[in-house]
């Protein structure tokens, strides 16, 4: 059960970071325009195209996951704190004033939610001994 929300996760995680890295590389003036932030100026594109690089990264890095959350632990761990990050600065910006949570979104509650479920499913590894001992353990018997 663990694994599948793990799974579940990943996938909201990336399908969030696909998205978004989409819409700010290849229409970076899309999102501010839809929730009524003020018009970015020209020089804003080259730095949401930058962002928008990443986040299809991110995206990879959570398929990869999914396939292998064991092996890729590490890509959680990162996400964990990337989603950590996103939220604060989100809070910020709301408690600055420069942003509603109208404004920000999905970024005011999805980040808490994905740590959480992150949290608690996050892949344990399993017993070295075991596996290691287990071939010499079949060696040996009659």
């Amino acid at each position: 059960m663990r694994l599948l929300v793990l799974r579940i996760t990943l996938g909201v995680i990336a399908a969030f970071q696909i998205g978004f890295g989409a819409i700010f590389l290849f229409a970076p003036t899309v999102y501010p325009d839809a929730v009524g932030l003020d018009p970015v100026p020209a020089w804003a594109s080259w730095m949401f195209a930058l962002f928008g690089a990443r986040a299809l990264g991110f995206g990879a890095g959570m398929i990869l996951a999914i396939r292998d959350p064991l092996g890729h632990r590490s890509w959680i761990a990162i996400m964990i704190g990337v989603q950590v990050i996103d939220w604060i600065a989100t809070l910020v910006a709301i408690l600055q004033g420069s942003l509603t949570v109208a404004q920000a979104s999905t970024a005011a509650f999805m980040p808490v939610l994905f740590v959480i479920a992150l949290l608690l499913s996050f892949p344990r590894r399993a017993d070295t001994r075991a596996t290691t001992l287990q071939p010499i353990a079949n060696a040996v018997r009659p």
